[in-house]
């Protein structure tokens, strides 16, 4: 989803970043409706991984993370990996290509350890990925169980990987663009926007849930389009100052 109009001469006000939200929301949901569900073990173990790496890093450097562990076959393995931590650490200490540059990832040691326990974990728990998300009987409960179990994992990476793999789009995405709409449009409330906690991020998400319904499109499909027209407005309005 990288094609929509160009909203480059968005003024940074609440009009017309909801104008711009609701224009681009149906899009979304067409194309989401349309997209081909790649369920492989592989591509969940990418979008798992890259969720993961994401926290504190750029998601473009966290991507390119995940693919170099894409490539080096180590996650989507079933078989038990004595040494998995250590490969998944040499694979995480090498540079990777990020828009034409050689970066290295900030957390190599962390993450390998995150990434071992969590594929042991799901090992443990149902054999693969797959299995995992297979095996849930309800989005809730999948979401609760990878916040609980998958280490580096907060409500807002896995909501997003719940999204990104289109098993739910009821969850929200509640990074800093979507909470600066929400304070744009005066939905936080008594809610601090602080979403560290379970407890917060699910007093936050219901209020912008409230939002999407009024909006008529589940709340996975509008922050994602929230997303999309505040990182473009948030450019913007850097240029302009």
């Amino acid at each position: 989803m990288n094609r929509y109009r160009d909203y480059s001469t968005i003024r940074y006000d609440a009009a017309n970043i909801q104008a711009a939200v609701a224009t681009i929301c149906p899009e979304i949901k067409f194309r989401v409706e349309r997209a081909v569900n790649c369920g492989s073990e592989r591509a969940l173990w990418w979008e798992l991984s890259s969720c993961i790496l994401s926290s504190q890093v750029p998601y473009s450097l966290a991507a390119a993370a995940a693919d170099a562990l894409d490539q080096s076959g180590l996650l989507a393995d079933t078989t038990r990996n004595t040494r998995l931590e250590h490969h998944l650490h040499e694979t995480l200490t090498q540079p990777v290509v990020v828009n034409g540059r050689k970066l290295k990832y900030r957390f190599p040691s962390a993450k390998a350890a995150q990434l071992a326990k969590t594929h042991q974990c799901i090992h443990n728990k149902a054999k693969s990925v797959s299995n995992l998300l297979e095996g849930f009987e309800s989005a809730d409960k999948a979401r609760q169980w990878l916040v609980d179990f998958v280490p580096g994992l907060g409500p807002k990476q896995a909501s997003m990987f719940l999204r990104n793999v289109g098993f739910s789009y009821e969850f929200a995405v509640l990074d800093r663009h979507v909470l600066r709409y929400m304070e744009l449009m005066g939905l936080l409330g008594e809610v601090s926007g602080s979403v560290h906690s379970m407890s917060s991020y699910l007093k936050t998400e219901a209020s912008l849930r409230s939002h999407a319904e009024y909006a008529k499109c589940p709340v996975g499909i509008l922050d994602w389009a929230i997303w999309i027209v505040m990182r473009v407005a948030t450019r913007s309005e850097r240029q302009l100052a």
